[in-house]
């Protein structure tokens, strides 16, 4: 697996990678129970996060589109494991957002079961990007979610997102902050990326990486 950090990555690697991710890319399916998980094939790269931390809109922005992945300001829209096939060549996996208040316990149990599932049974896993919100760091439902990653021993990567709301300065403590906290955690990757799918920021970088660990 290839753990260097996404500022080494060459002019090249950046290309190959934007061209990856500027191919097909198209929905396969939504599994909302264990038993409907599509069959393994291709490399997977899962997004996992709190509810409305950005994972449908980074998953558009690393595609280059605006409604591969359906966004919502409502908390809670994604209540299924998302499958999107890149290129033939990787799955994008959206998982169903955490740590919102809006729906039952029984369905917030019943989608942290199927995640878990899903994390616990797929060998083809290659790396969970955890998103978290730059504005407001790690919360304890993402500390949780780290535990799990953990007992699961699933490797996965900070991802800091809607880094345009912080001010330039910002950005490296937010990063700084986030690594810190990674490193108590056996299965995360020690470096940490700072994202914007809106102005694009760090979108180039987190593409290469992503190709990086699904051939690596």
């Amino acid at each position: 697996m290839d753990d260097r950090t996404a500022a080494a990555y060459t002019p090249e690697e950046i290309e190959a990678a934007r061209k990856l991710f500027a191919g097909s890319c198209e929905f396969v399916a939504g599994a909302a129970s264990f038993e409907s998980l599509i069959p393994v094939g291709p490399p997977e790269v899962a997004f996992a996060g709190r509810s409305n931390v950005g994972k449908s809109s980074l998953v558009n922005a690393l595609t280059g589109r605006k409604t591969l992945a359906r966004t919502s300001s409502s908390p809670g829209h994604t209540r299924q494991i998302n499958f999107f096939d890149l290129a033939g060549r990787l799955y994008l996996v959206d998982l169903p957002g955490y740590g919102f208040a809006q729906v039952s316990k029984s369905m917030k149990e019943t989608w942290q079961d199927l995640a878990s599932a899903y994390l616990r049974g797929r060998p083809t896993l290659k790396r969970v990007c955890l998103l978290i919100d730059s504005r407001h760091g790690v919360k304890d439902s993402d500390r949780e979610t780290m535990k799990n990653l953990d007992a699961a021993a699933v490797s996965y990567q900070i991802v800091l997102t809607k880094a345009d709301y912080l001010k330039p300065a910002e950005i490296p403590r937010a990063v700084a902050a986030a690594e810190a906290v990674a490193r108590k955690y056996a299965a995360a990757h020690p470096r940490a990326l700072a994202t914007s799918s809106q102005t694009g920021f760090g979108i180039a970088e987190l593409r290469a990486e992503i190709l990086a660990v699904a051939t690596g």
